[in-house]
């Protein structure tokens, strides 16, 4: 199985970020906009649109808000399996980092779905620490 971990540091506080991330329904406007281009909410489940044309049906495992933790898993599609996470920790004064782990098979889609990890932490990043910045 192919396991995937990325992280970034944000010139943001931890409560700001994960409140964007907790927002699972506005990914496309608080978080990744761009990068994601819809998210339509059903029950238990999220369809996330991708700039690059990709629709992915994401189940929503956890939102825990006390370790600030999001927890998805995309059904359908070419993976066989694939649960990921996104946690927030401070992170210093005003900083945070956003660690996204992603385990999936088949191992040959590790690749490009690293891709699309590094590509989604870049806009997250600008598009929080914009935030922040005009707070």
């Amino acid at each position: 199985m192919a396991s995937i971990r990325r992280e970034v540091s944000v010139a943001a506080g931890p409560a700001a970020v994960w409140d964007a991330i907790r927002d699972v329904g506005a990914v496309h406007e608080r978080l990744a906009p761009g990068f994601v281009v819809d998210t339509k909410l059903e029950e238990g489940a999220r369809i996330v649109t991708f700039g690059n044309g990709v629709v992915a049906r994401e189940l929503i495992v956890d939102v825990d808000d006390e370790a600030r933790r999001l927890a998805w898993s995309v059904v359908g599609g070419r993976m066989t399996h694939h649960n990921a996470s996104l946690q927030v920790f401070a992170e210093g004064e005003g900083r945070s980092r956003v660690v996204w782990i992603a385990d999936l098979l088949p191992n040959e889609l590790a690749g490009y779905i690293a891709g699309m990890i590094e590509q989604g932490m870049a806009v997250m990043k600008k598009t929080l620490e914009l935030h922040a910045a005009r707070a």
